[in-house]
């Protein structure tokens, strides 16, 4: 009998495997290729919500978790995966300079923000009032971390690659069994895909849909990312990440004309160079009603559980999160309240009523 199935492997599932390997968990994963959010997802951790220049949640936390871990799975994987890079808030207007230093002012945001405007040197980019820097901050590879994740998964038999039939799984009180794997517990890490998932869809994953373009701009020159009213995130060779889109109704992973056009408006804003668009992305986030993720049991099952909701900053919450479940399952300590799915049970107890 295995220790675990873990449906899915965007960030979630990945960063659960990881605590499993570290814990000397016996283990298989079961995923498809139906949720795409963490492979087409920008990558970026900023502990910082730059709209309002305030601290993201546990986002210090977080990030303390989060660089050593990136930093053992490069070395075990045998890939760079983070690309630590500043963040180049564009402002606006004095009133978003002044607003800036009363930030950098306060005793958390102090760490993470300069207190200085940068000047604009590129000529490529419109920002006559400067930049704030964002300190700390940069990109994870989040499509090679899961191709080479699936690789080092396929070493040890570990990996099913198949949509999961929940028609094929048994839940008793000793045990889950799927098809012919045997696990004392199993983990939903699916993503948006919990919403087919007819134990866990009373959970209120409003699910979002992201889209990226990838730019070739030579004349760019940029090493830093810029925020403007889009992300533009370097990569090689002249490439650039430029995103995202928030949409709520449109629940497919196709890219649409309509977001390349909103991106590509929103770049021309301040982007004063020539680009050619080489890709055009698209996956639904899974983001929650109250902006927190959803981790825990499930209300009746004491074997089943989730690890889902991370939004847009899987990246910083995927290691934070995993290590809180795996203590809540093996040691039985408390989830931290915000993200457990205890909060939903009166909804659970309703909906099945």
């Amino acid at each position: 009998m295995l220790d675990y199935i873990i449906v899915g492997l965007g960030l979630a599932g990945i960063s659960f495997c990881e605590v499993l390997e570290k814990e000397g968990k016996t283990f298989t994963v079961i995923t498809d290729e139906s949720q795409r959010a963490s492979q087409v997802a920008g990558g970026l951790y900023n502990p910082i919500i730059l709209k309002r220049f305030t601290m993201a949640w546990k986002a210090k936390h977080q990030l303390e978790m989060a660089k050593p871990f990136y930093r053992d799975l490069e070395e075990k994987l045998g890939v760079k995966l983070d690309y630590e890079l500043p963040v180049l808030r564009k402002f606006a207007s004095i009133e978003e300079q002044n607003l800036w230093f009363e930030a950098a002012d306060r005793p958390n945001l102090g760490h993470f923000l300069s207190n200085k405007i940068i000047a604009n040197v590129n000529p490529a980019i419109d920002a006559p009032y400067g930049f704030g820097e964002v300190k700390f901050t940069g990109r994870i590879d989040t499509g090679s971390l899961v191709r080479n994740y699936k690789d080092h998964l396929k070493k040890s038999d570990s990996l099913l690659e198949e949509s999961f039939d929940f028609d094929e799984l048994l839940v008793s009180e000793e045990s889950i069994k799927y098809k012919s794997t045997l696990a004392k517990n199993i983990v939903f890490a699916c993503g948006y895909g919990l919403k087919q998932n007819p134990y866990f869809g009373y959970l209120p994953l409003n699910g979002t849909k992201g889209e990226l373009l990838i730019v070739h701009a030579p004349e760019f020159k940029e090493e830093n990312v810029i925020k403007s009213s889009v992300f533009t995130i370097p990569m090689d060779n002249d490439h650039y990440l430029v995103g995202a889109t928030y949409k709520w109704k449109d629940k497919t992973n196709a890219p649409t004309e309509e977001s390349k056009k909103e991106l590509l408006e929103k770049l021309e804003t301040f982007l004063k160079c020539d680009f050619k668009i080489v890709d055009h992305v698209a996956g639904i986030r899974p983001t929650v009603v109250d902006r927190r993720p959803l981790v825990g049991r499930h209300p009746e099952h004491q074997n089943m559980y989730v690890l889902n909701g991370f939004g847009s900053r899987g990246v910083l919450i995927g290691p934070y999160a995993s290590n809180q479940l795996f203590d809540h399952i093996e040691k039985q300590s408390e989830l931290d309240p915000e993200m457990d799915v205890q909060r939903f049970t009166k909804k659970y107890y309703f909906t099945t009523s």
